[in-house]
């Protein structure tokens, strides 16, 4: 299949099926760490990537012939090959998606598009969003997320802070840590103060585990992530 994959066994969501809305490594970020590899054509513009009823195709007929394992499903999950948001199809493939299974929705995203009230409508829908926020700095946002030009971090926290304000799903925060790169225990402090305005309703600390982009990229010591889960709070978990 084109569109959908898996399903996979997740650390976060466990069993999940995955769609992806734009073809490979189309993003705003180049994050030094993405298991996928370097973006191949970094844009902030949105339009149709993919074609909703080439994907809604795929999707109505993996449910149809693997009705098993449909039924194991945790999630349907909104990720896949580059930026979701970037797709202005998203908001009605999450419509779709809850007119043919009762599978809960899962929108995976790196926030950029956050600030956009038009994005954040198109999200309402989904049970659950899981959002990224590596950074509370410029600095550090620009150093582990490599995002396109004019991309700022406080736009990104507060179009986090306005999605928790309107969305009635849980959200789940994602920090990828790197290793000398974000993990300092100062930013850690500045991220805690950003968080807490959000107020995700859990925060999830994961790490690099497989190939990412660039080399000599790894993940801080167990201590070192203990340390930090102890700052950010009893919402925290090592993922």
């Amino acid at each position: 299949m084109k569109y959908v994959y898996g399903p996979v066994k997740s650390r976060r969501l466990g069993l999940s099926l995955g769609a992806s809305l734009t073809p490979y490594k189309i993003c705003n970020f180049d994050c030094i760490y993405c298991q996928l590899g370097s973006t191949k054509e970094k844009t902030g513009q949105r339009k149709e990537y993919s074609k909703l009823e080439d994907i809604l195709g795929e999707l109505k007929s993996w449910l149809q012939n693997n009705p098993e394992e449909a039924g194991s499903l945790k999630f349907i999950t909104i990720s896949g090959f580059g930026e979701p948001t970037l797709s202005t199809k998203i908001g009605e493939l999450i419509s779709q998606i809850k007119k043919i299974t009762t599978v809960a929705v899962a929108v995976i995203t790196n926030a950029s598009q956050l600030s956009n009230i038009e994005v954040r409508s198109s999200l309402l829908e989904a049970d659950l969003i899981v959002p990224s926020l590596d950074a509370a700095t410029q600095e550090i946002f620009s150093k582990i997320d490599r995002p396109l030009q004019g991309i700022r971090i406080e736009s990104i926290i507060e179009g986090l802070i306005s999605l928790r304000k309107e969305f009635r799903g849980k959200i789940w925060l994602e920090v990828m840590l790197v290793r000398g790169v974000n993990d300092d225990l100062a930013q850690i402090r500045k991220l805690k103060e950003v968080i807490e305005r959000i107020n995700p309703d859990k925060i999830q600390l994961n790490s690099p585990v497989r190939t990412t982009t660039e080399k000599d990229v790894f993940a801080p010591d167990l201590k070192k992530l203990n340390k930090i889960k102890k700052i950010l709070g009893d919402k925290c978990e090592i993922i």
